[in-house]
């Protein structure tokens, strides 16, 4: 219903938000979708079908959040490039993904993009932001591999340019292949930044999605402060370089309260579209 009445608001496009692609991705107790099996695409296509009453396109946001993911509810092993578990979900552990993690992973995000083209997406997302795993490979403070996923920037954009192959082959034309990709992670030299390797990876992936949706994320305090803390459209000097370095449109987003600053941003060619989640819903 809430995204049906997104829809009816007027929104060109209306995403799921994160949708898990495998159980060795679940979030639970937290509220999420999940792309598993027969059930989920009935579920999903439920929503596609509240969508495109009103005209909009629906996009699903293919999620795997590696060592992000809790797995309370499907006691799977959690997966991360290189065994790191994230402290703040609790005591635990995760095993470092070999080559057969890694086919079966691409398997897993093929399956699901088939799910969602056949549940009526329009849109379909490689989703390598907000630090799940394929940001967990993107980035040298998590990926500490030396196989051909690690070491260099080419190695370590690899699983990312895997996913979109997969994916485009998963939905043979169908729908739409999105990158949502983090291009700084606010925790400086360590990780990627929007002024270094950023640029790089930008550049070698820079025709093969459909379209770009960039923001900043990985210290939750800082990407997700509200306005109160932030200035409207904080996040453009991060994402201002993206249209240099490739032909695909690019949305974006930055707690956005004023029309007049979304289209600013729009013809001053920084981004194409504007993407909201908070105002999408005040």
């Amino acid at each position: 219903a809430l995204r049906g009445v997104k829809a009816e608001g007027g929104w060109g496009v209306v995403s799921t938000e994160y949708c898990s692609i495998h159980p060795s991705s679940d979030d639970f107790p937290f509220a999420y979708l999940s792309l598993w099996d027969e059930d989920d695409v009935r579920t999903l296509a439920a929503i596609g079908e509240a969508i495109h009453r009103h005209g909009s396109l629906m996009a699903v946001e293919l999620w795997h959040g590696g060592f992000h993911s809790n797995n309370r509810l499907t006691r799977e092993p959690v997966l991360s490039p290189s065994g790191q578990r994230l402290k703040l979900l609790g005591p635990g552990s995760a095993r470092a993904m070999d080559a057969a993690d890694i086919r079966a992973f691409l398997g897993w995000q093929a399956k699901a993009a088939e799910r969602a083209k056949r549940a009526g997406a329009d849109i379909v997302y490689v989703y390598a932001g907000h630090d799940y795993l394929p940001f967990q490979f993107l980035s040298p403070r998590t990926n500490r591999r030396c196989d051909a996923y690690g070491g260099s920037v080419a190695n370590r954009t690899r699983l990312v340019r895997d996913m979109i192959d997969v994916t485009r082959d998963a939905v043979k034309g169908d729908c739409a292949v999105a990158l949502r990709m983090a291009v700084d992670e606010l925790h400086g030299p360590d990780g990627i930044t929007y002024d270094g390797e950023a640029q790089e990876i930008v550049s070698l992936l820079a025709e093969l999605p459909d379209l770009w949706d960039v923001n900043i994320a990985g210290a939750l305090g800082n990407d997700s402060r509200s306005a109160r803390f932030s200035s409207e459209g904080f996040q453009e000097p991060y994402v201002s370089f993206i249209k240099s370095l490739t032909s695909k449109p690019v949305v974006g987003v930055g707690r956005f309260t004023s029309p007049d600053t979304m289209l600013r941003q729009v013809r001053e060619g920084i981004l194409d579209f504007i993407g909201a989640a908070r105002p999408s819903i005040a």
